[in-house]
This record gives C-alpha cells, sequence and structure tokens, in this order.
C-alpha cells in the first residue's frame, strides 16, 4: 500500500508582551465565531522564518516587529481528520501602529490583554496554541534565534 504524503502546514506567530504585561492580540473571525490569536500566518515558499513573523506582524497589526527569541516549536491537529500545524512562535517587541499601513481586511480589530483577560475573557482563543505560548511566555522561555538556520539556493 502506497502511503500519501504528509504536509504540515507551517505557521509563524508572534507573542508581544509591553511594558504593562499586556498582551497584543488580534481578534479574528475565521468560521462566524469571533476569536483571539496572535499575529500569525503561513510561512510562504522562500521566506525565511523570521522574515514571516515580521510580515505577519505587520499585516495584522501595522506595527514593526523586532524578535528576539524563539519562544517554541509547536505541532497541533485539532481532529484526527484536520491538517497539523507546524508553529514557530516568537518573542519580540513591537514598535506604535501605523496609520499608513494597511491592516489584514480578516483582522477585526487588535487588543492588549492581559494573560486573566485572554485566558478567562468572553473571547475563544483561536486554537490551544494561543493559551500554551503565552504559558510558555510567562514561565520565562526562550531559546535563540541562532537555532534557526536557512540553506537556500542563493537565487532565492
Amino acid at each position: 500500500m502506497a502511503r500519501m504524503r504528509w504536509h504540515p502546514r507551517v505557521t509563524v506567530a508572534a507573542v508581544i508582551r509591553n511594558s504593562k504585561g499586556r498582551y497584543l492580540l488580534v481578534e479574528e473571525q475565521p468560521d462566524g465565531e469571533v476569536v483571539l490569536n496572535q499575529p500569525a500566518g503561513h510561512l510562504e515558499n522562500g521566506e525565511s522564518l523570521l522574515d514571516a513573523v515580521v510580515r505577519e506582524v505587520r499585516e495584522e497589526t501595522r506595527r514593526e516587529f523586532s524578535p528576539h527569541a524563539l519562544l517554541g516549536v509547536y505541532r497541533w491537529r485539532a481532529s484526527t481528520d484536520s491538517d497539523t500545524f507546524l508553529r514557530f512562535c516568537f518573542l519580540g517587541e513591537a514598535g506604535p501602529e501605523k496609520a499608513d499601513l494597511v491592516r489584514d481586511p480578516d483582522i477585526l480589530a487588535t487588543h492588549w490583554l492581559s494573560s486573566g483577560e485572554i485566558h478567562n475573557g468572553p473571547h475563544s482563543l483561536r486554537s490551544p496554541l494561543v493559551g500554551r505560548s503565552i504559558r510558555d511566555a510567562e514561565r520565562g522561555q526562550a531559546f535563540p534565534l541562532d537555532l534557526l538556520v536557512d540553506l537556500m539556493p542563493a537565487d532565492e
């Protein structure tokens, strides 16, 4: 029997905490239900993980993002018959919102929320990855960015 080739969906996400201990989250409505997520999205062909997370934060929050650590690599699947997501989550800082940048139309709003508001607030989280990465950040988990190595052809 031939085995089907597995294709995980590679995504990036940013955990951004301000000086007041609040986290930057985006509000979205992917399947008709309003949910909270970190700024996150898919890795594009030829793009580095760091370039991808900087782009996603800019597109979803209208802010520039400076990653300073890898928070973790997370594998998640909602059910046995759904896609597997492989998520690279980064810690970093975001600059001020830039009014001249266009926000992704799928993002309804951005919010600075406390950990308690995230875990116990009125909105659902997009996936268990959101809560887990906040807890990992609060535990002080962080890995150096030089763990990531890109060995790509020169023309990419």
